[in-house]
């Protein structure tokens, strides 16, 4: 069984646009793994720094596409070869081991698919308060999306959602989900370098990922309350890390109340347009 695991080849997906201070750590660490076996493909939309120059030198292909995310990993998951696909954003960070004991995680379990939980790592008070609430997740497997899937389940229709950027990762989960795929947690952590947060960048991109809400809620009828009731529970479970962080669990959760609001924001924009 190891010696076929050995052999499996995995294609890693990394769209990215403009990200020339992550993408080299990110791409390097896709080419650091254990794993003898990864393609490294890259989708860039429209860069207009070093990104696409620093894919050239470190990926197998670098492909031009857009206009989101979803169509970017759809046009990279068209182009790979593996019997896996890991899709990865590229302020992103992988272990070293983490496609080998992603890839064990799956045959020990028999898993379609593997979720690899993600930890926030970045300087200043409101990315310490990410740090702090992506540490309530780490070992709940209702929360974490699939990171790496088999390559059969993703194509013909069953790619990401063109009509959705920001959710198109929970709608996978799910879809996956109904369709009787099982979803394993992995062990590792993904360092995601989220740099330095503010209130501002981080309300902009919520109020971004909200106008593609009315896109799931109408796929998955009743998703939106209960990963919001997931992630209450997440909370109320890790307490103990909250109340040893007083000040970063405070803002924390009034971060995520503003979230909400600008999800609701980003929401009604998204409906506006959909009937315009």
């Amino acid at each position: 069984m190891a010696e076929a695991q050995h052999d499996q080849l995995v294609t890693v997906v990394v769209p990215t646009r403009n990200n020339e201070r992550t993408i080299e750590a990110c791409l390097a660490s896709v080419r650091r793994q254990t794993h003898p076996a990864v393609e490294l493909v890259v989708v860039d939309n429209g860069s207009t720094d070093a990104t696409w120059a620093t894919a050239e030198r470190l990926a197998d292909r670098v492909l031009a596409g857009g206009p989101e995310r979803s169509a970017q990993r759809n046009l990279g998951i068209s182009a790979a070869t593996g019997e896996w696909v890991l899709w990865l954003d590229s302020d992103m960070v992988l272990p070293p081991a983490t496609i080998e004991q992603a890839l064990a995680a799956a045959a020990a379990s028999g898993a379609d698919a593997v979720a690899l939980p993600e930890r926030t790592i970045g300087s200043g008070f409101w990315t310490a308060c990410r740090a702090l609430e992506r540490e309530c997740y780490l070992d709940d497997p209702m929360i974490h999306n699939p990171r790496l899937i088999r390559r059969e389940l993703l194509t013909g229709d069953g790619g990401f959602a063109l009509s959705m950027s920001g959710p198109e990762d929970a709608d996978l989960r799910l879809r996956l989900r109904a369709a009787g795929s099982r979803i394993e947690l992995g062990s590792v952590l993904v360092d995601h370098d989220e740099g330095r947060l503010t209130v501002r960048s981080v309300m902009e991109k919520r109020y971004y990922y909200g106008r593609s809400l009315p896109a799931f809620a109408q796929a998955h009828d009743g998703a939106v309350a209960a990963q919001g009731r997931a992630v209450a529970r997440s909370y109320a479970r890790n307490w103990r890390r909250l109340a040893r962080q007083p000040l970063h669990a405070v803002g924390m959760l009034g971060l995520r109340g503003l979230e909400a609001g600008a999800y609701v924001w980003g929401a009604r924009r998204g409906r506006r347009d959909a009937a315009g």
